[in-house]
């Protein structure tokens, strides 16, 4: 059994850090119009690219989907996207939705659209390492709430992001200390993350999901494990309510029921 009787799986992006708004509008959307060459629906395009990734019920889904379900509708609505049904068959058949194994299926099939697709998410990856450090803060009441929860519990990142800037921004603001692993894309999807993490020892009933994204809430629910919402544009109140409330019910024995109902509802009326 495990010394700490209890696991705090934590996502990054959005959740406990505050750069999914700016890495969205200013590098993921932008990036894929330069490498299409979609200028001349740029407007809708980034309204769209913006709505599905941050404040709907998509937020948080993986790059390659996002980009894949974005460039199916300029497909549909603007411009013929060439090679769009191999990108498909990748995003839905491979097991690791990462650089790496883009990289490797590329080596296989010297795809075109593939190609862009990795050029694409690199050039993401360096906009986002370039971005102003303003603009790759952790949210209020974050770090109160991680060093208060590793009192009783081991905490892991757990997320979708790339390894690396996920551990720049983290060591960046002092988080790292509180953490016990990252689990970021490199490890497989985040249903997969936690599942490894419980085999270390932890009862389900004793391990929570902290995310923003229907994705968290999904990894936490094929794990059997609970879920706890940090609403998007409502994140130093969700930190807070987490500290005083969230904490002392996981601990305690009674955050499933009408506890787990209140905040599941909460975050289905939040993102719509």
């Amino acid at each position: 059994m495990n010394p700490k009787k209890y696991l705090i799986c934590v996502d990054s992006d959005g959740c406990a850090m505050d750069t999914m708004n700016s890495k969205h509008i200013k590098c993921f959307g932008p990036y894929m119009v330069k490498e299409w060459g979609l200028e001349n629906w740029e407007g809708p395009i980034l309204k769209r690219w913006n709505q599905v990734n941050l404040y709907a019920m998509t937020r948080g889904i993986n790059r390659f989907q996002g980009l894949y379900r974005a460039l199916a509708e300029i497909a549909e609505k603007y411009t013929p996207i060439d090679g769009l049904e191999e990108l498909r068959d990748w995003v839905e058949l491979t097991p690791e939705l990462s650089n790496e194994a883009l990289q490797r299926e590329i080596r296989k099939t010297d795809s075109f659209i593939l190609k862009k697709a990795l050029r694409w998410s690199e050039e993401v990856n360096q906009g986002i390492q370039a971005l102003d450090g303003k603009e790759k803060l952790p949210f209020p009441g974050v770090k109160e709430a991680l060093a208060q929860a590793r009192d009783f519990a081991d905490l892991a990142v757990v997320s979708s992001a790339n390894r690396q800037a996920v551990v720049e921004e983290w060591e960046a603001h002092g988080l790292m200390p509180y953490m016990k692993e990252v689990m970021a894309q490199d490890a497989g999807t985040k249903a997969r993350c936690i599942q490894k993490l419980a085999q270390k020892g932890y009862d389900r009933n004793r391990i929570l999901m902290v995310g923003d994204a229907l994705g968290d809430y999904k990894a936490a629910q094929e794990n059997g494990v609970y879920f706890y919402p940090i609403l998007a544009q409502r994140e130093a109140e969700s930190w807070e309510e987490f500290r005083v409330e969230a904490m002392p019910r996981l601990k305690d024995g009674a955050y499933g029921g009408s506890y787990q109902k209140e905040k599941l509802k909460a975050f289905t009326e939040n993102l719509k």
